[in-house]
């Protein structure tokens, strides 16, 4: 795989975890309004109230791990793949000697043909120390030091 299509294709298989995390949440959101809105009052009020408490609290719940998901697709809408930087900055992807990064959110590893990249924020310990570092300067993270071989 070319180097310039890695940070497109990076960033494209975030943008398809994140639409599967709002596709849930979608259905769990209308699975908690529907519980919430078809329980019925039954003899004893307290149990309905205490019900349709606890399903509202979800609802909401739901509401803001979608709103929270919704933010991230927008933020990820900023990054543009074909972009050079010359500083590890948001939306960054960056070779190391030990280590391949994605500097935009925190999802974890991901897989893109025979490289593997951990997906970070700048708030991370790793992504503070990359932050505005350039190709061939040396940070030291756990006592290893990690020479940055290439920004993109």
């Amino acid at each position: 795989m070319e180097k310039a299509n890695i940070k497109k294709n990076v960033l494209t298989k975030i943008i398809e975890i994140i639409d599967t995390q709002i596709d849930a949440t979608k259905i769990a959101l209308a699975a908690a309004k529907e519980s919430r809105d078809n329980e019925t009052k039954c003899s004893v009020g307290d149990k309905y109230e205490t019900s349709r408490t606890m399903m509202q609290l979800e609802v909401e719940k739901n509401r803001v791990l979608l709103n929270q998901s919704l933010e991230i697709k927008s933020k990820l809408a900023r990054i543009h793949p074909y972009k050079a930087n010359k500083t590890v900055g948001f939306g960054s992807l960056v070779f190391t000697n030990h280590q391949n990064y994605f500097i935009a959110i925190a999802i974890g590893k991901i897989n893109i043909g025979n490289h593997e990249f951990y997906c970070i924020s700048l708030a991370s310990p790793i992504g503070k120390l990359l932050k505005d570092k350039k190709a061939g300067e040396i940070v030291e993270f756990r006592s290893e030091k990690i020479t940055i071989t290439e920004v993109k």
